[in-house]
C-alpha cells in the first residue's frame, strides 16, 4: 500500500462531515451481516423518500490487522450509485474517522403536467 502524506492524504478524503449530514448511520461494533442489511435496508427505504444527506461511520482497523467494513460497505454504497439511488459519495474527512459521506437521491420528482 502506498504511503501518502498526511497533506495528501487529506485532499484524497472528502471535506463533507458527520456534522454535514442530516443523519447518521452508525456501524461501529456491527457484525458484517447485520451492517449489509442495515445499509440496504436504508438505501432500499431510500428510493420511496426523499433524498438526504447520511454519514456512515465504520470501525477502524484493529490492531494487527483483520477485515473491516470498509470495502463490502462500499461496494454496497457504489452499486447504489450505479443505480442512481446515490447522487454523491465520498469517504469522511479523517477527524470523523473511517466512514462514507452519502447523498441519497431519494424519490425521483413526477412532472405535475
Amino acid at each position: 500500500m502506498p504511503h501518502f502524506d498526511e497533506f495528501y492524504a487529506n485532499k484524497l478524503r472528502g471535506t463533507l462531515g458527520v456534522t454535514d449530514a442530516e443523519s447518521v448511520l452508525d456501524l461501529r461494533g456491527t457484525a458484517r451481516p447485520k451492517a449489509e442489511a442495515s445499509l440496504t435496508d436504508m438505501l432500499e427505504r431510500s428510493r420511496f423518500a426523499k433524498g438526504k444527506t447520511v454519514a456512515v461511520r465504520l470501525d477502524g482497523p484493529a490492531p494487527g490487522g483483520g477485515e473491516t467494513l470498509f470495502q463490502p460497505v462500499g461496494r454496497l454504497l457504489l452499486e447504489a450509485k450505479r443505480r442512481g439511488w446515490v447522487d454523491r459519495l465520498q469517504t469522511l474527512p479523517a477527524q470523523d474517522g473511517l466512514g462514507f459521506y452519502v447523498a441519497l437521491a431519494g424519490k425521483p420528482a413526477r412532472d405535475g403536467g
